[in-house]
């Protein structure tokens, strides 16, 4: 342990009274639910970086998304030749990589993982896995059953997980609504995942483990967070009652597969129409804030980097200092956190993975804490997803879901800020997960 341990644990501090100084209630805390959900991130991050049984664990996961995802290359290779080559990569044929292409090396992955999670559901195992934590959570959190099966479905699939608490929609409170949005953007789903660790593995060989140990903390951190920033102020119908997951299931295994297929294919159109528009409309944005820098320039004779990414690196800089990111490497890594907002997490990874390539952070812990931190969908794009997705499943209460969307977004970044706090508090040169 070291000053960075103490640091982070006092930021996990810091983000919990920032959170509550912007509370639509301050008088109304769920302090049962505070109180647990800290204990069971802290307990959560203790197995994984201090207990060895955790840490081998966690690194047998790794190895087995690892395996999984290598599988997962066979069918793009067939289909795509030396486009779906990684950098480096050479084929039986002998041809070699054209370099790394996120269309036939990443995205094919998706649609792999997500026939995968569809087998899952099919077999049972998936639903019996996520009653498990909703359970915990329901007992221990003292919060409504949908809630709490929405926050343990987000933890292994995204905006689909809606559905999994579709009957319950309609009756929710504006707070339940506030929370299944923050959970929602505050985690990422298993198939997107491994996009990540595709990103991040030649450097990091140990990221699936602790991309898989993200997702596991950022449900409570956003329940937490969620019912700070909008505590409840009604009787929610569900309280204390243990729900069952509504899902239709398929038919068969191979339709299984096959709607699980189309799902992923799904989600690459989505994922590529908000790269293609919002990386258009930040360069646009850009390229008038460079004019207005420029003509400040001129006036008062000092170079200023006016941009989106510079802009969100300043306003997050006291949080990264606070999750516990050395000095040294905290100019860097605030920028990275701070263009997912707009960006997405797909460039802020790919941003990361350009960094950790370059050798230009100072230490192990900057690269390990931001992994975390930028483990979720808490980002403009991903909010109009959810808003749409779930007003979609509940059209009567569209208008309480929009009001309660940009409170959704805020406590989701607390949330994934929070995760990188957590595990900073344990982290340490010697840790296994590196």
């Amino acid at each position: 342990m070291d000053i960075y341990n103490f640091i982070s644990f006092c930021g996990m501090l810091a983000l919990l009274l920032f959170a509550w100084c912007f509370s639509s209630d301050r008088k109304r805390m769920n302090w049962s639910l505070i109180f647990w959900g800290i204990v069971i991130q802290l307990a959560m991050a203790l197995f994984i970086f201090i207990v060895p049984a955790g840490s081998k664990i966690f690194l047998f996961l790794n190895d087995i998304v690892i395996k999984i995802l290598n599988s997962s290359t066979a069918g793009a290779h067939f289909l795509f030749g030396r486009l779906a080559l990684g950098p480096g990569q050479v084929n039986a044929s002998g041809e070699t990589s054209l370099g790394f292409i996120l269309a036939f090396q990443a995205f094919p992955t998706i649609i792999f993982f997500s026939s995968l999670i569809s087998i899952l559901y099919f077999l049972n195992i998936m639903p019996i896995i996520i009653r498990g934590f909703a359970y915990v959570f329901t007992k221990l959190m003292k919060i409504s059953g949908a809630e709490s099966l929405s926050a343990a479905s987000n933890i292994f699939v995204g905006i689909e997980s809606a559905l999994t608490i579709k009957p319950h929609l309609k009756d929710m409170t504006a707070s339940e609504l506030c929370t299944v949005l923050t959970v929602g953007m505050a985690t990422v789903a298993s198939n997107v995942l491994v996009l990540y660790v595709l990103f991040l593995q030649d450097q990091f060989p140990s990221i699936a483990a602790h991309l898989i140990s993200a997702s596991f903390l950022s449900a409570p951190a956003a329940l937490v967070m969620s019912k700070i920033l909008m505590p409840e102020s009604e009787v929610p119908k569900t309280l204390g009652e243990h729900i069952k997951p509504y899902y239709e299931r398929d038919n068969s295994l191979f339709e299984a597969i096959i709607n699980g297929a189309n799902s992923g294919v799904t989600m690459i159109v989505g994922i590529s129409a908000l790269l293609i528009a919002v990386l258009g409309l930040v360069a646009l944005i850009d390229l008038s804030f460079a004019y207005i820098g420029s003509k400040i320039c001129m006036i008062f004779g000092a170079e200023i980097d006016f941009s989106l990414k510079n802009i969100f690196g300043h306003i997050f800089y006291p949080f990264t200092l606070a999750i516990g990111i050395p000095v040294a490497d905290a100019g860097i890594i605030s920028k990275i956190i701070g263009e997912r907002v707009v960006l997405t997490e797909v460039v802020a990874y790919q941003d990361l993975a350009r960094v950790m390539g370059e050798n230009v952070l100072s230490s192990p812990r900057s690269f390990v804490l931001a992994s975390y931190a930028l483990c979720g969908f808490a980002h403009l794009p991903s909010m109009a997803i959810f808003v749409g997705g779930i007003s979609a499943l509940a059209p009567s209460r569209t208008g309480v879901i929009a009001s309660v969307a940009l409170r959704a977004l805020i406590a989701a970044t607390l949330g994934c800020l929070m995760t990188a706090a957590v595990a900073g508090i344990f982290f340490t040169q010697g840790s296994l997960l590196i």
